[in-house]
């Protein structure tokens, strides 16, 4: 999958928490996540102030697709969407970026048929 169908099927699935991602789907989208907020920051520091409530806007209108994005790719290694509350302990974030890194169960699991390959 290439970036801009990464960044164009994660919006197109804005709030699907059903079904799975493969990893270029996800780490692509992540990517544009991260690309946007820093020249967002950027902008709002040299530019001026109403960059900083752009930027809040944007990253908050990206937080769900961002979520759903994440959810959909543990379903790809056969872990429930649940594992993201993992995150809010401290270290313990470091197993979910393993689940979130780590290569896709090949076929189908419970969680649906196998995303196109990488």
């Amino acid at each position: 999958m290439t970036f801009t169908d990464s960044i164009k099927t994660c919006l197109n699935k804005y709030a699907t928490f059903s079904g799975r991602a493969s990893r270029s789907e996800y780490w692509w989208f992540y990517l544009f996540f991260i690309l946007l907020y820093v020249g967002l920051a950027i902008l709002s520091v040299v530019v001026s102030e109403i960059f900083s409530f752009g930027m809040i806007l944007v990253l908050l209108g990206l937080l769900l697709p961002s979520i759903a994005a994440s959810i959909r790719r543990l379903h790809d290694v056969d872990k429930s969407g649940w594992w993201m509350l993992i995150s809010i302990v401290p270290l313990f974030g470091l197993i979910l970026i393993y689940f979130l890194s780590a290569e896709g169960s090949s076929g189908d699991n419970q969680f649906g048929p196998a995303p196109a390959i990488d």
